[in-house]
């Protein structure tokens, strides 16, 4: 679990009054109480979230909450679900096309996906057959993400089209890897800040796929719900760490050239796309528990209480790797994994991670299932994910207590523009 995750986004919490809001008075839709056209609609802040309130019919005194009503927009140059804070509810879904399912069936299931992400994430219904799961609820931040997996250009006779970055992982030596719960030939993500909208989405994008495709594995993630705090917060993991302290950010120069594949780049349908790394990690939380806190923080490199570095500080002061103890010991360990993922320790490779923890009940031995959904963004695996695992592989001192259940590369296309669906430049090209 490398130490580079982005910290997360706060919308500020509506006034107390505000609380019980979210359902549409009688005789009001939810399309209507959020799709309003006109002056008294949503106002739409630079970038792309909701700074108003959906304005209720006359009456109507209860605004929705600031949680519910922020939307984010599904046209733009990239795929939302990529740059944006940590949500509070995440599905994850890879689908394999159906036999006999070719480019046109891929094609027309995109173009449905599209639509459907685009009407959710703007707080209307789905559609048809819409199940009005989210029918009272606002988009609550929903993103929902699109890519492909290896498999895909085979099915669809597009090998060619096929980028030299998708080709397989290399295997790992901590990899216990379920085929079964990996791979896939599309992958979707689906996040929110509410658990209806987000099971909405998931709900919507499985009955899309209809006769074209079927679903091959899906995993479910969790976040801190936004407002859980006094202030914003990195985010913990299941370990009770402070997990995210130096992930890229967008203010930085390069964060670009690492994150989205450029212009010009090869193939040009991936233009301001991504590719994305997926880990199923389980955390052995029954051994991790049983160290004393400061060896926990040995492991990381990092104080539990406030996620500063070994060597001092606070959560965002510079590691200082070569500070000694009284006894000449290295105060950040040299298989800490703090140090160990750092960009400067891996030729500068960086990823942009935005996890979710799970936790997928508990075993019959009482062991609980649970860990990190590993969710990483680069221009290219071979210089972001794959030299920070194999250095990992080499000596992290978290080894001991996590094991990689599950693994996926997919190639993320840039976003869509209006009246196109994602993956139309491959897919018509």
């Amino acid at each position: 679990m490398p130490d580079q995750s982005l910290p997360e986004t706060r919308t500020p919490e509506a006034p107390e009054a505000a609380s019980t809001a979210g359902a549409a008075p009688d005789g009001f839709s939810r399309r209507r109480l959020l799709g309003t056209a006109g002056a008294a609609g949503i106002v739409f802040g630079a970038a792309g979230g909701a700074v108003g309130y959906a304005t209720a019919p006359a009456g109507a005194s209860t605004p929705l909450a600031s949680v519910g009503e922020r939307r984010l927009m599904f046209h733009g140059k990239h795929q939302p679900g990529i740059t944006e804070g940590l949500r509070a509810r995440g599905h994850l879904v890879a689908f394999d096309l159906m036999p006999g399912a070719g480019r046109k069936e891929a094609a027309a299931l995109l173009r449905r996906w599209s639509e459907t992400a685009r009407r959710l994430m703007a707080g209307e219904p789905a559609g048809r057959d819409d199940t009005d799961v989210a029918r009272d609820a606002g988009p609550s931040s929903l993103t929902v993400t699109f890519g492909f997996g290896h498999g895909f250009f085979a099915r669809t006779g597009l090998e060619k089209q096929r980028p030299v970055a998708l080709d397989p992982l290399p295997d790992f030596s901590s990899d216990r890897l379920d085929k079964k719960r990996s791979d896939g030939d599309l992958w979707v993500q689906i996040a929110a800040d509410d658990a209806l909208v987000a099971f909405h989405a998931l709900r919507a994008v499985q009955k899309d796929a209809g006769s074209a495709a079927r679903v091959r594995w899906q995993m479910n993630g969790f976040n801190r719900t936004p407002g859980a705090t006094a202030r914003p917060m990195t985010a913990r993991n299941l370990m009770g760490q402070i997990d995210g302290t130096r992930n890229p950010k967008p203010s930085d120069a390069d964060f670009d050239q690492r994150i989205f594949v450029p212009e010009g780049g090869e193939p040009a349908w991936m233009a301001n796309g991504s590719y994305v790394v997926v880990r199923r990690i389980r955390m052995l939380l029954d051994d991790w528990e049983k160290l004393p806190v400061t060896e926990q923080e040995a492991v990381i490199g990092r104080r539990k209480s406030d996620g500063a570095p070994l060597s001092g500080g606070t959560e965002t002061s510079d590691m200082d790797l070569e500070k000694t103890d009284s006894r000449g010991n290295l105060v950040v360990p040299f298989n800490a994994h703090a140090r160990i993922t750092r960009p400067d320790q891996n030729g500068g490779a960086a990823m942009l991670r935005r996890p979710f923890s799970y936790h997928d009940g508990i075993d019959a031995d009482g062991v609980p299932d649970a860990g990190l959904l590993f969710i990483c963004w680069q221009a290219d695996p071979l210089r972001g994910f794959v030299p920070v695992q194999r250095k990992l592989d080499r000596g992290d001192a978290l080894t001991p207590f996590v094991r990689h259940e599950a693994s996926g590369l997919y190639a993320v296309p840039g976003g869509a523009a209006e009246g196109e669906y994602v993956g139309q430049r491959l897919l018509e090209g």
